[in-house]
């Protein structure tokens, strides 16, 4: 007979002594178990003594989170969070340097502790801790372990950054300052002034104040805090009020950068980062890739104001861009005296040029996105790129007008897309590491993609042989070979050119027909029964796939870490499919980890339900920055009894879908994930076309054929009731 739900077998240990064996009563109040256990060791005051775990994080345990407890856990009777907090808060007050310096250690290891940061903090801790540190007195490990407990103290989220006073600012900014710092208390001093700036408002003009992006840039080039170095430049341009992140162009035929702009783009910076971090000599970490993607994504952000400008026809200084671009194209120096004639050649010319409104080209622009920023990529093209922009004009204005391809209709609505490739204006999502070395390696990077991508369009309407009425059908053709060249991560503008020449029209059609033929799902008679036939073998294959994927395990963030500092966790089923087995890392693991390192694990059958994206608890609690839509759909949560949950955030696509599967399997659901059915089709075409070389092997039926299915037969979906 299986014991009792409410009763947990743990071992308790305790200095000096052998431990407790004995089975927890959840029902039964912490207090009175840690009683009993106290009278076991003959230990008075039992008020003074809690319960925390012997591995891992070595966390408390409380009323609240006693649930977690599970059979074969072992526990350590400890000295209360009050009891300990106390004894911190005079240790690191006391006059000897040796043992304020191990209370600082054991500090800054039991802040992460919610339980014990709570009555740290309601003793004033963190003032005085923020004293220590202004005073100037400390170095070395001594203050690298004092900022690491103000850190894990303040990210709790208990008490305010707006409460920071000026001095504990100005002091961390010295830190960062000094050309002689240790690496360990830069690191603190960076990932501090970084949750002070995306945390508080006025902080963000207090560290603004002090800490400038040049003056960061000089750590850029030690690899142990160019992340954290970074992930500062990164939310003071976050946080950057919009009068300072965008500027208004006084010239628009000159161009000149807006301020954020000009210090993210100056040479320097961008060097040193594409020097010492891109092409450096160790590989980029996880941390370090969302860094440089939210860098990127915060660069192409400030051309939003310019995507979402239109153009004011009365404007002269702008209607002077289209003068400009005509001048150049055609060389208008001898004008016509006599208005009636210069008003029909400019028609004739900016028909030429591919305007749709021929008469007045400006109102092309009025449309928002790509508003002004496509007249800006146009001019860019005439005057750095000129030769090229003369002819790319002058050739399709020799060709037949049926085949003309129209530079400022198709430069317009490629700026467009590629906005929407490259997600102008969208904030950066949390787990998302897609950045593109590419875009690091020329000052003008937006500019220079519009111009190799506007010579593709060009090259690929004379593939097509295209004409007016196929301007579409070719727009679609260059979005797929942007978004495929793209996703080859090209590491320079030359090797982007090489990767778009190979994906030329001809090459589009032939990987659409791969495709196609992968995927074709056929509809004759004899291929729908071997479909059927073999459908349950190849779905009992990928289920087993996932299974064992599971038993291999797999490595996940914990979510919400907004510190530089990486922290793991890793989870995988038993060999023989009944326990679930995971525990916390601290650094992602090169291959698979053992079970005994894995201190937690739940029983396959306890599990009551999978739920996936914004039915997951901890997709709930999130606020509306961080639940954006890629982490939604990489999220899911494993329900189990008694009413306690496993909260995954996937690294990606691919191991969601294996274990979002797997765990289906695993309870005897129906799989249903876009990969399934991507397999499952795959693996099925496979197998037909192998059948099908042996035609006589085949058995068709002699009785009338059964009507096919529709498609929508063959989407799985989740059923998680």
């Amino acid at each position: 007979m299986p014991p009792p739900a409410d009763i947990v077998k743990v071992a308790i240990e305790w200095p000096g002594a052998n431990a407790q064996l004995i089975e927890m009563d959840q029902k039964r109040p912490l207090s009175s178990i840690i009683r009993e256990v106290c009278d076991g060791w003959s230990l008075s005051g039992s008020e003074q003594f809690a319960l925390r775990y012997a591995d891992g994080p070595q966390l408390y345990i409380t009323e609240q989170s006693r649930g977690e407890i599970k059979n074969g856990t072992i526990l350590r009777l400890a000295i209360s969070p009050a009891r300990a907090a106390r004894q911190l808060l005079e240790r690191i007050q006391s006059h000897g340097i040796d043992a304020r310096l191990e209370a600082l250690k054991e500090l800054a290891k039991l802040s992460a502790d919610p339980t014990f940061a709570t009555e740290f903090i309601n003793m004033e801790g963190i003032g005085t801790l923020a004293r220590l540190a202004e005073s100037g007195t400390h170095f070395g490990e001594m203050l690298a372990f004092t900022l690491t407990a103000f850190l894990e103290l303040m990210d709790h989220g208990i008490v305010s950054w707006d409460l920071i006073s000026l001095s504990f600012i100005k002091q961390i900014a010295a830190y960062v300052n000094q050309p002689m710092v240790d690496v360990s208390i830069l690191q603190r001093s960076l990932a501090i002034l970084e949750s002070m700036v995306l945390n508080s408002h006025s902080l963000y003009h207090r560290v603004a104040q002090e800490i400038t992006v040049g003056q960061l840039i000089g750590h850029l080039s030690n690899q142990e805090i160019q992340t954290y170095a970074i992930a500062l430049i990164n939310a003071l341009f976050l946080k950057a009020p919009e009068d300072r992140r965008q500027e208004d162009y006084t010239n628009p035929l000159e161009q000149q950068l807006t301020e954020m702009a000009s210090t993210l783009a100056q040479k320097h910076l961008r060097s040193i980062i594409l020097n010492h971090v891109i092409r450096g000599n160790r590989p980029i970490k996880a941390e370090m890739a969302h860094q440089l993607y939210v860098l990127q994504v915060l660069t192409f952000n400030l051309l939003e104001e310019r995507m979402m400008t239109k153009m004011d026809p009365n404007d002269q200084a702008q209607r002077d861009i289209i003068f400009e671009l005509r001048r150049i194209a055609f060389d208008g120096d001898n004008d016509p005296t006599g208005t009636e004639k210069r008003k029909a050649m400019y028609t004739k010319d900016y028909k030429m040029l591919g305007f749709t409104n021929h008469v007045n080209p400006a109102m092309d622009f009025t449309q928002t996105p790509p508003g002004m920023l496509a007249l800006d990529n146009m001019l860019y093209l005439a005057k750095v790129h000129q030769d090229t922009y003369i002819r790319i004009v002058l050739e399709n204005s020799s060709r037949e007008d049926k085949h003309e391809c129209p530079f400022g209709r198709c430069a317009i609505e490629l700026t467009r897309m590629l906005c929407e490739i490259l997600q102008v204006g969208e904030l950066p999502n949390e787990g998302c590491n897609d950045y593109h070395p590419m875009f690091f390696t020329h000052d003008r990077a937006w500019e220079e993609f519009f111009c190799v991508c506007i010579q593709l369009l060009n090259k690929t309407w004379k593939e097509m042989r295209a004409t007016a009425e196929d301007f579409n059908k070719v727009m679609q053709v260059v979005r797929e070979q942007i978004t495929r060249a793209l996703a080859m991560k090209p590491s320079s503008l030359d090797q982007l050119k090489n990767k778009l020449r190979g994906l030329n029209y001809s090459e589009i059609l032939r990987l659409r027909q791969s495709e196609r033929m992968s995927q074709d799902d056929f509809q004759s008679p004899p291929i729908i029964e071997l479909r059927e036939r073999i459908q349950p073998e190849i779905l009992e294959l990928i289920k087993q796939q996932r299974l064992n994927r599971l038993c291999e395990g797999s490595c996940f963030r914990k979510l919400g870490n907004r510190r530089r500092q990486e922290k793991f966790w890793f989870c995988r089923l038993s060999l023989n499919h009944k326990v679930l087995h995971y525990g916390d890392l601290d650094e992602s693991p090169q291959g698979e980890v053992p079970f005994e390192l894995l201190s937690d694990k739940i029983p396959v059958s306890d599990i009551k339900s999978v739920v996936t994206g914004k039915d997951c608890p901890h997709m709930k609690e999130k606020s509306a920055l961080k639940q954006n839509k890629e982490v939604l759909e990489l999220a899911f949560s494993v329900l189990y009894d008694p009413d306690e949950t496993l909260n995954f955030v996937a690294p990606n696509k691919y191991e969601y879908c294996i274990w979002t599967d797997g765990l289906c399997a695993l309870l005897g659901r129906e799989m249903g994930s876009d990969l399934t059915r991507s397999d499952l089709d795959t693996l099925i075409s496979m197998e037909m076309k192998l059948r099908l070389l042996d035609l006589e092997n085949i058995t068709i039926p002699e009785a009338p054929p059964p009507v096919p299915k529709e498609p929508s037969s063959y989407n799985f979906t989740y059923n998680y009731s």
